[in-house]
């Protein structure tokens, strides 16, 4: 109750503050301040939005960090290539609204693009935030890898879980576990690591991977690997518990055609519609700029508990 009363009176005070600057400004009938107002108001307005998402985000794990998973579906280059566009546009997103945005893993693509990539997101209600994303992005556009310039159709799958804290305790036998090492970078270069510090852990009786290349040291890699197996294993675990087991396949849904949450239509016309809420832009290049508040906030109007 107090984080929310602090919240409101940090609003009041730009609100006070707004309300004697347009009185100082009529007073004294100085046109000078009237750029001042405006930005002012136009931040005060941004900050009451803020506010208002955050009052929607309510929900069990709504407050935790998360990790964001993206998996490039069938169709080889061109979907692998959309996965990657969907990374950058989650990057810019974060680095727009003030998380911290870390790859965990990444696994190229075949020549171009990503097979899939994991990446941790740092900040407040940044799950509450992200889960709007959950379900399979659909692209619509000229391919860039066709000589005949025809148009393609790709998909990509984007899941996002929950960090668990460590008060929530997760029982992972050892003896259940795979761990392999590899060599971490990209596809060549300075980058690529000749050492095996990359981890990845397989929990062998649930299937459950966790991998991560991110770090130099592979002490360091492991213990971020096992955060990761953990919090899988707790979304597991939580959808059990509230009998819901078949959630996370119906979350998975396959990643083609019908399934799609979003579509990305770049030909032959500019437009990006959620079916979800029906909510859509035709600035298509906003959008994969990390501009997705609009589409964060129908969902939480359409969806939140509250």
């Amino acid at each position: 109750m107090e984080y929310w009363l602090e919240l409101w009176r940090e609003e009041h005070t730009k609100f006070t503050n707004l309300k004697d600057l347009i009185e100082l400004s009529a007073s004294e009938e100085d046109a000078s301040l009237e750029r001042e107002i405006l930005f002012e108001t136009e931040k005060l307005s941004a900050s009451v939005e803020s506010l208002e998402l955050k009052s929607m985000l309510s929900g069990k794990d709504d407050d935790k960090n998360c990790i964001l998973t993206i998996h490039s579906g069938a169709g080889g280059t061109e979907a692998q290539d959309w996965a990657e566009m969907l990374l950058r546009m989650y990057m810019r997103w974060g680095e727009q609204n003030g998380f911290k945005m870390t790859i965990l893993d990444v696994l190229d693509g075949d020549g171009a693009g990503i097979k899939s990539a994991t990446v941790e997101v740092d900040g407040e209600f940044a799950y509450g935030n992200l889960k709007a994303e959950n379900g399979v992005h659909r692209l619509v556009r000229i391919s860039p890898f066709d000589a005949n310039k025809r148009r393609h159709t790709s998909f990509a799958s984007v899941f996002v879980i929950p960090i668990v804290d460590d008060t929530i305790e997760i029982d992972i036998n050892p003896s259940d576990l795979r761990i392999d090492t590899y060599r971490s970078g990209g596809k060549g270069g300075q980058n690529v690591n000749k050492v095996e510090t990359a981890i990845r852990i397989t929990h062998i009786p649930t299937g459950t991977v966790a991998a991560c290349q991110s770090e130099r040291s592979q002490n360091q890699n492991k213990v971020n690997a096992m955060r990761l197996l953990k919090s899988k294993l707790y979304q597991i675990e939580k959808q059990k518990k509230e009998a819901a087991i078949d959630e996370i396949e119906k979350s998975k849904m396959k990643i083609e055609w019908g399934s799609q949450i979003r579509s990305y239509i770049f030909h032959p016309y500019n437009l990006v519609k959620d079916h979800r809420t029906e909510i859509e832009t035709s600035n298509t290049q906003s959008v994969m700029d990390g501009n997705l508040n609009s589409f964060i906030k129908e969902y939480l109007l359409k969806f939140s508990d509250n």
